[in-house]
């Protein structure tokens, strides 16, 4: 098992580096090109030439902070507290200016009249529609007419 741990960790570092040239920005890149980088580490990965020369030569490092801060310790101290969306001015503000001004009441009381409109055309329609029909059919005889 202990043979393999130089292969191991041969190969670790090769995918790290492989890794970390893919997600570093090209403004970050020095020397050459991102794409030269990327197959010098692959190319040069067994041998670690590729891999420690990208670590060494062809990333850009961020110089250390005067107070000695590591960006961890800013995300730290500079959190973003969450808000519940009901304790939120904001929200509520965009769901008044969504629902037209007082939470919606304008708009579903402009909906519910015209469905009660409707309502009420259909209904007289229908009362309409069923006079018609007896007037042509007269007055209910519960007796047939007499054959002659």
């Amino acid at each position: 098992m202990l043979r393999y741990l130089p292969f191991l960790l041969v190969l670790a570092l090769w995918i790290y580096a492989f890794i970390d040239c893919l997600n570093t920005p090209e403004s970050q890149v020095r020397g050459l090109p991102k794409v030269i980088w990327v197959i010098i580490i692959l190319l040069f990965g067994e041998v670690l030439v590729g891999p420690v020369a990208w670590l060494v030569a062809g990333k850009q490092r961020r110089p250390v902070t005067g107070d000695g801060s590591t960006p961890s310790q800013w995300h730290r101290n500079h959190r973003t507290k969450f808000v519940a969306p009901d304790d939120n001015p904001e929200f509520l503000a965009s769901l008044k200016s969504e629902n037209g001004g007082n939470g919606g009441n304008n708009k579903d009381e402009a909906l519910l009249k015209d469905w009660e409109a409707d309502l009420r055309r259909r209904e007289e329609e229908l009362r309409r529609t069923e006079a018609k029909k007896d007037e042509t059919n007269g007055p209910d005889d519960p007796q047939p007419p007499a054959k002659g």
